[in-house]
């Protein structure tokens, strides 16, 4: 806005020197000058309500409130250097309140199964994103999506849909998964993006056993001598390879053999006794299923 303050309106060569002046020329200058001050002191004030500060005012609001810019537009700008406010929530179990207004980066840790709850979302016809890292501590932890979390869930590895439940992803390994959750309707229909694939357990990837639990976030596991493994539940959708490198018998005890019985709960084996010997399983409705077989029996 323009300034009120009007510095033409103070006669500077009132009063004239050695000569009688009129009175009301002093009022005058007097008047104008209290005047601009007065508008002087409203304009300074206003400036110091509503600009925003890199350093406290003497007296003035703390920073946290002076420079909160209550949803006013900025444009046109060009940034640089500027970071997120991060949280840690800590290691909880249960419900796991993710606060937007709190900051754009937060990270829980599991220290059980846990469920996502969000608040403080923008109004409607605004985007809001929030990242959030959860630390998986133990493979039999769960994380529960609000049901409004409906948007490009498809492909997400572990995800589940118990029926007349929200979405669970069941973790195959422990680690730090990330998700970029987003809504532009005030939190009513909520996206969510997987930023980090390369902990799941579809990507090429093997490890070699003779004996112990087989590894979940491996995609083949490879056999080399006689003995005796143990295959525990994976994640939905999950494809788990099998192979025998030697003429050696070894025995994989599955602990939810989907040959055995269509619902968990029923034990099975595989015995690959033969060189090339293998199979190919998928982990769905909570058990293991053949879906390939080269030379193992299965009982």
């Amino acid at each position: 806005m323009t300034s009120q303050i009007n510095p033409n309106n103070i006669n500077g060569a009132y009063p004239v020197a050695g000569q009688d002046n009129n009175s009301q020329g002093f009022r005058d200058n007097f008047t104008n000058t209290s005047t601009n001050f007065q508008y002087a002191a409203q304009e300074i004030t206003a400036l110091q309500n509503s600009a925003v500060l890199n350093s406290q005012i003497s007296g003035g609001a703390n920073l946290t409130v002076q420079n909160n810019m209550l949803n006013s537009p900025l444009s046109n700008a060009l940034v640089s250097n500027f970071a997120y406010v991060g949280v840690s929530l800590g290691t909880l179990t249960g419900t796991v309140n993710v606060n937007y207004a709190s900051g754009h980066y937060q990270s829980v840790t599991t220290g059980g199964d846990i469920t996502l709850a969000f608040s403080n979302w923008p109004i409607s016809g605004q985007t809001g994103y929030v990242h959030l890292a959860v630390t998986v501590q133990s493979t039999a932890h769960t994380l529960t999506f609000p049901s409004a979390v409906s948007v490009n869930c498809t492909g997400i590895q572990g995800i589940v849909y118990p029926a007349g439940s929200s979405p669970v992803i069941e973790f195959a390994a422990t680690g730090t998964y990330s998700f970029i959750f987003s809504t532009s309707d005030n939190g009513t229909t909520i996206t969510v993006n997987q930023t980090n694939e390369e902990l799941t357990p579809l990507n090429n990837s093997k490890e070699t056993r003779t004996s112990g639990n087989i590894s979940l976030s491996t995609t083949t596991t490879y056999f080399t001598n006689a003995g005796a493994t143990t295959l525990n539940d994976g994640v939905e959708g999950q494809i788990k390879v099998l192979t025998q490198a030697n003429a050696a018998s070894m025995v994989v005890t599955v602990v939810d053999a989907g040959w055995k019985d269509m619902s968990p709960g029923t034990s099975g084996n595989i015995t690959m006794a033969t060189m090339g010997s293998g199979c190919t399983l998928q982990y769905t409705n909570s058990v293991w299923y053949c879906i390939g077989n080269n030379g193992a029996t299965f009982s």
